[in-house]
């Protein structure tokens, strides 16, 4: 059984930075990727896909984005600075390595196993970096085995082509939904549809001009509510009273729920060009299309549902005393947990980035994790 001082699972933003930031400490961990290559994930999303955040503050620990970078990277930019950042560190990742589980092999010394299909690892200390988006949720509709047409999650949407001429009914309107609609209606459907079950606030990209990412910083820093008032201020001013066309006023505020609300890259326009149509929540499928909450129906040729995903952890580790009910890590990302030796990193909710906080907890998670090794003594056998 192949063995090593730390593991980290994942090869994804967060596992890499975390592997960078060990190892300016001089500590070098083993990267296990179920992957064939870096970066897989992100080549595989939609085409149109460019970060939210701007390339100052999506960078990871140690070695920020070159320069080149679009101002909000592309999802290729993206994956090649992941390639270049694992060159650059010498980070040892072991690709085609699927972990099936994650458990606690010995008690003193604290020893973790790391099982795959074929072989497992040992480790003295293990690291959970698999993501928030590792499992796609579908949703279970009522006559969901009636539809005649194409049925699929947004994780397998790729551009638009496929769906040229089509009627297309987009489920959930989280910013991978807002985005696929509004590619749909800009690359020739025939239709598009977003049906809505729990409206989300809706924020400008680059509100006056600046990235609402370093608008985000800012109100941070203030009471949740106060913040939560000046961002809608400041989306009505700039995008206007989207109830005139058909969307309903959100169902929570970002800074009180600590939720990332839409980041507008289209949708907006899309919406008040009539090229997006509002519906209600989907109640039930039927051959041939979609009735929803209020007993409208409507004929669709395709329905994508971007109704999000789960991180697949409470299927990964034994000890479930880790993770809360949504199955995410009580502790926060970068810090000890109640497993010894057990860190997590990657799974921080927040309005200022997912990887502007990756960057930040991998660099905890490195004094942590020395601090641990140093306390626990030598090397694992």
């Amino acid at each position: 059984m192949p063995r090593a001082d730390l593991i980290i699972v994942g090869a994804g933003a967060a596992g890499l930075s975390a592997a960078g930031a060990l190892k300016q400490r001089g500590i070098d961990a083993v990267i296990l990727e179920q992957e064939s290559q870096l970066g897989c994930s992100w080549q595989r999303r939609y085409d149109r896909l460019h970060l939210h955040t701007v390339r100052a503050h999506s960078g990871l620990a140690h070695y920020p984005m070159p320069r080149s970078s679009l101002r909000y990277p592309s999802r290729d930019e993206y994956a090649a600075y992941l390639n270049d950042y694992a060159r650059h560190f010498g980070l040892n990742v072991v690709t085609d390595f699927r972990v099936r589980n994650v458990r606690m092999a010995s008690i003193a010394p604290v020893t973790w196993e790391i099982v795959g299909a074929c072989d497992s690892w040992q480790s003295r200390v293990v690291v959970l970096a698999t993501g928030q988006y590792g499992v796609p949720r579908m949703p279970a509709l009522p006559g969901q085995e009636c539809y005649d047409g194409e049925f699929t999650h947004s994780v397998n949407y790729r551009n638009a082509a496929p769906y040229a001429g089509k009627r297309v009914l987009v489920v959930g309107a989280g910013n991978s939904g807002a985005e696929i609609a509004t590619d749909l209606a800009e690359h020739g459907a025939a239709f598009v549809a977003i049906s809505i079950r729990t409206a989300p606030p809706i924020v400008p990209r680059d509100p006056f001009g600046s990235p609402v990412q370093r608008t985000s910083f800012l109100l941070s820093l203030l009471p949740p509510r106060l913040a939560d008032r000046i961002a809608r201020l400041t989306a009505r001013l700039t995008l206007g009273d989207l109830s005139r066309y058909g969307m309903p006023a959100a169902d929570w505020r970002p800074y009180s729920s600590r939720r990332v609300p839409v980041i507008d890259v289209g949708f907006v326009d899309a919406l008040k060009r009539g090229r997006v149509r509002i519906r209600p929540a989907l109640a039930r499928l039927t051959a041939t299309g979609a009735v929803y909450a209020d007993g409208h129906s409507e004929p669709f040729d395709a329905i994508i549902a971007a109704t999000g995903f789960s991180s697949g952890l409470d299927a990964l580790l034994e000890d479930a005393a880790v993770l809360d009910e949504a199955a995410e890590p009580i502790a926060p990302s970068g810090e000890p947990t109640t497993s010894p030796g057990m860190f997590f990193v990657g799974y921080t909710h927040s309005l200022r980035g997912h990887l502007f906080e990756a960057n930040r907890a991998s660099r905890r998670l490195a004094a942590n994790v020395a601090s641990y090794l140093e306390r626990a003594g030598g090397k694992i056998s």
